[in-house]
């Protein structure tokens, strides 16, 4: 036995060894196996300041925190189902007041949390408020007016429209346990460009929907070539982070130290912050009086289109619930749920999803305020 223990070890160093000199990202991969919601702290990042004002919501006088949860027929203690399924945070605002706002496992308000695919719909605002600029001219342009490296056959018709709904046609591998797929790439890897500059298309654009963070990341390379040398991250702390009054500071990950945001994920924040986004949305783009980016962009971004291959589900980023409701949703169970025609925002972080479906929880909550 103890001799089988020493091959086994053995064999474990020595395949690891092997996976860290073929790739870097391969090794980062064995060594972090998974992700994290403390991964900001691996990553390169910039950092997108507040601004002195902040602006913060009221803690409710009459808060309706509920006591007990019934979740398929079963009822649970509310804040030991929250515990029990691994959130660190979970908020729930109503015009403005702070309704319930818990934390768990050592997290509190100045806790930092990563987005991962929440930062899609981030990327998705900053689209259309470089739309509002005119650093964009519109979202049927084709990409390759700024990423020209794209000029492959077939590649020319791919738009921005096209990146946004998911319907880019180009290849792109979601697997999250594939240490040699896309994700692991994107996630690990020290080069977007050139990940990006090897996709291929498998599909006429505008006919297929399939969910690709590369999408996403193309557009952040659309975004960064549009900024014309300010980086995405300034225009982060330009657009939203000052103008929304967030409390803290947040960071946005980078592939390489000065490379590109990882705009697919990896918004480093605070739930009270992620929570500005969902009322921002809530309040149609406006901000106290302010456009921070256009009601349109807004009203597009959360209206479903099914045509020319989009789903009713998923629209400019924003993953689409029935009755109206919507979501910037992240793996591990990351999310802000806005639900405008009880005006209500939610958000949970956490480690994991545990055995909860979120989406089910946030709406039977949303009906209660």
């Amino acid at each position: 036995m103890f001799m089988y223990k020493r091959v086994a070890r053995y064999f474990i160093v020595i395949t690891l060894i092997a996976s860290v000199s073929v790739s870097c990202k391969i090794g980062r991969f064995a060594y972090y196996n998974f992700a994290n919601i403390t991964d900001y702290k691996i990553f390169p990042y910039r950092t997108a300041h507040a601004d002195s004002v902040k602006f913060t919501f009221t803690d409710a006088k009459n808060a309706k925190v509920p006591k007990k949860l019934t979740v398929k027929g079963k009822e649970y203690n509310f804040e030991n189902y929250l515990k029990d399924n691994k959130t660190v945070a979970f908020l729930v605002i109503k015009n403005d007041s702070l309704m319930c706002e818990k934390y768990f496992s050592g997290y509190n308000e100045q806790s930092v949390v990563a987005s991962f695919s929440m930062a899609k719909s981030v990327t998705s605002i900053l689209i259309g408020c470089a739309l509002d600029d005119r650093l964009i001219q519109s979202v049927e342009e084709p990409v390759i007016n700024y990423i020209p490296e794209l000029k492959a056959e077939g590649m020319d018709k791919v738009t921005i429209k096209h990146l946004l709904q998911m319907t880019s046609g180009i290849a792109y591998n979601e697997s999250y346990v594939n240490p040699f797929g896309d994700a692991a790439n994107y996630y690990y890897g020290r080069n977007l460009k050139k990940a990006i500059y090897k996709r291929k298309l498998v599909h006429k654009p505008g006919t297929v929907f399939s969910y690709s963070s590369g999408d996403t990341q193309m557009l952040g390379l659309v975004l960064e070539r549009a900024l014309k040398g300010r980086s995405v991250t300034e225009y982060l702390e330009e657009k939203l982070w000052k103008p929304l009054g967030m409390e803290y500071d947040a960071t946005w990950s980078l592939d390489r130290k000065d490379g590109l945001e990882k705009t697919f994920c990896c918004i480093n924040a605070r739930a009270r912050d992620f929570a500005k986004i969902g009322r921002l949305y809530l309040n149609k783009g406006n901000w106290n009086g302010k456009q921070i980016v256009s009601k349109e962009w807004v009203e597009l971004s959360t209206t479903p289109d099914t045509a020319n291959g989009g789903v009713s589900y998923y629209k400019y980023q924003w993953w689409l619930e029935p009755g109206g409701n919507y979501t910037a949703t992240g793996i591990l169970g990351q999310f802000i749920y806005v639900a405008p025609k009880n005006s209500v925002i939610i958000v949970r972080l956490g480690k994991n999803e545990g055995n909860a479906s979120w989406e089910s929880i946030c709406y039977t909550l949303s009906q209660m305020y």
